[in-house]
């Protein structure tokens, strides 16, 4: 059974870019394009991981971490953060929201590859 994963981005181009990746990956893939969105798609899909963009409308990816991290189901889910925002400052901030990895864009496919699978190893 393939691994699900629940990618979120506001910019669609990434987002199908992110699906495409994974795919090629086997992995299963379910989308959304902010953090609110992605609350009620990780309530119902049950994903396996979560890698999500920073800076959304509605609910950004620091939130979101915060939001899923709060408890219940989706307590123990990992989450990557994916995001422009490259300073040490906004790399601590997503880290210390409670994701386990951040990775800045632009990104080698193959390494968000590599880090979903050593996330997935350690949970």
């Amino acid at each position: 059974m393939a691994v699900t994963v629940l990618v979120v981005d506001d910019d669609p181009v990434i987002l199908r870019l992110l699906q495409v990746n994974f795919e090629m990956e086997g992995f299963a893939v379910v989308m959304a394009s902010d953090g609110a969105e992605a609350l009620e798609v990780a309530a119902t899909a049950a994903p396996d991981v979560v890698v999500s963009d920073v800076m959304m409308p509605k609910m950004n990816g620091i939130e979101l971490v915060r939001a899923l991290k709060a408890g219940g189901a989706t307590a123990t889910i990992p989450v990557l953060l994916l995001s422009a925002k490259a300073q040490a400052a906004d790399v601590r901030e997503g880290l210390d929201a409670g994701a386990d990895d951040y990775l800045t864009k632009p990104f080698e496919p193959l390494e968000l590859v590599e880090r979903i699978t050593k996330l997935l190893d350690r949970s």
